[in-house]
């Protein structure tokens, strides 16, 4: 009598790889989170920079200071807001009950929504230097400015997609996730410094927005796209490099922290 073997399961990375295929192809066809996700960063720089495209002093045009505010958006966009409403709706409809009991770890799961925000973040990124280089002359960054864009992007990305998953956890469905994360995004990158100059908005809301990562971001990625005597328009007379990567990081840990609390499967 032969003896029944148990069934071969795949390795580790072959489930992380197969799990981030599976995320990427359902981002891709859904039309609508596509435009909204990707394309709208791209219209609204191509909207302001038509329009606005001004002289703020030191030579340096409105275009060329909205590029650091738009890419952090792109990646607010790509990371939170995708994130939030993406997970509540796969919470929503059953897909993470389906998927919690199936042999697959967990952990590809969460593998495959940061390479789908990594990979979406990359391409809003690359479209939108194109479009800013190419057609409104935006000086890009050079030399070692490109190691803080990196670094910058990263974690802003990480603490953003963090954040997101941990919102996910308080909407009951899709819908009500874009109702409520929507509008906080919006109001984010209006006292963030993304649509304005951030010295011009009210010191107030400068305060507010120091709570959370989109000013940061949008700050130190204004340090690669600017000239170093625009530093003393920022509210500490400088880019405040450091305190960007401390306050990032610091978010990464607790949305890391909620997210073990908060998360669920159904």
């Amino acid at each position: 009598m032969t003896a029944v073997q148990d069934p071969v399961l795949p390795s580790l990375p072959r489930v992380y790889r197969s799990r981030a295929v599976v995320e990427l192809k359902e981002f891709f066809r859904q039309r609508e989170a596509v435009v909204f996700t990707v394309m709208l960063p791209v219209l609204l720089l191509v909207v302001f920079g038509a329009v606005l495209n001004f002289d703020l002093g030191q030579g340096v045009s409105f275009t060329q200071y909205f590029m650091a505010g738009i890419i952090a958006a792109g990646i607010l966009g790509a990371s939170l807001q995708n994130m939030a409403i993406g997970i509540a709706t796969e919470r929503s409809d059953g897909t993470l009950k389906s998927l919690s009991g199936t042999p697959m770890p967990r952990s590809a799961y969460f593998v495959g929504k940061v390479v789908q925000v990594l990979v979406v973040t990359a391409a809003i990124i690359a479209i939108l230097l194109f479009i800013g280089g190419v057609f409104y002359g935006v000086d890009l960054p050079s030399g070692g400015d490109w190691v803080t864009f990196a670094w910058v992007a990263v974690l802003g990305s990480a603490s953003c997609t963090l954040l997101g998953i941990a919102l996910s956890s308080l909407a009951k469905n899709g819908r009500s996730a874009s109702a409520t994360v929507t509008p906080f995004a919006l109001l984010l990158q209006f006292i963030s410094g993304v649509f304005f100059q951030f010295s011009e908005i009210p010191s107030w809301m400068q305060t507010v927005a120091a709570l959370f990562p989109l000013k940061w971001m949008a700050q130190g990625l204004r340090s690669v796209f600017l000239p170093d005597a625009l530093a003393a328009a920022e509210p500490a007379g400088s880019w405040e490099l450091g305190r960007v990567a401390l306050v990032l990081a610091g978010w990464c840990v607790l949305g890391l922290i909620l997210c073990v609390r908060t998360f669920r499967w159904q």
